[in-house]
C-alpha cells in the first residue's frame, strides 16, 4: 500500500474543488493498472464526493445543500462552540470524508463527465489535505 497527500487551497462556503486531475496524476506515477484509490480529507466540514463539474450544477449543488442544511439557522454546535459551523459538521457528515476510485486497465473507473470533487462546507478559506491511499 502505497499513502499520498493532496493538498487544496479553498475558498469556504461550499466551495467545490475538482481534484481528478491530481488523483490521475497519481494513479499514472504509480503506473496502476488494477487498484483502489482511497481518499479521506482530513477534517469534519468537508466532503468528497463525484459529479458533473460544471458551473451549473456547482451551483445547483450549494443551492441543495443551503435548503437542506441552511448557513444561518440555529444549531447547536453553534451554541456549543461559539462559532457559525454547525451547517458545515452536518454538511460533512451527509457527504462524508471518504471516497472509493477503482482503476482497471490503468484509468480511473469514472463517467464520461464524473470527476472527484472536495467540498469545502466550512466558512473560512483554508487549506485541506487529503490522504490517498492505493491498494494495489
Amino acid at each position: 500500500m502505497n499513502t499520498h497527500h493532496i493538498k487544496v487551497k479553498t475558498r469556504g462556503n461550499c466551495d467545490v474543488i475538482n481534484i481528478t486531475p491530481e488523483v490521475k496524476a497519481l494513479a499514472d506515477k504509480e503506473k496502476l493498472e488494477e487498484a483502489v484509490i482511497f481518499l479521506t480529507v482530513i477534517g469534519s466540514t468537508a466532503g468528497l464526493t463525484t459529479m458533473e463539474y460544471e458551473p451549473g450544477l456547482k451551483q445547483d449543488l450549494k443551492q441543495a445543500f443551503e435548503q437542506l442544511l441552511p448557513y444561518k439557522k440555529d444549531y447547536a454546535h453553534n451554541s456549543t462552540w461559539s462559532d457559525d459551523n454547525g451547517h458545515s459538521h452536518l454538511r460533512s457528515s451527509f457527504i462524508k470524508t471518504g471516497l472509493f476510485v477503482s482503476v482497471t486497465a490503468g484509468s480511473l473507473d469514472l463517467g464520461t463527465w464524473q470527476q472527484v470533487v472536495l467540498i469545502d462546507f466550512d466558512t473560512r478559506p483554508r487549506e485541506r489535505k487529503i490522504v490517498v491511499k492505493i491498494l494495489t
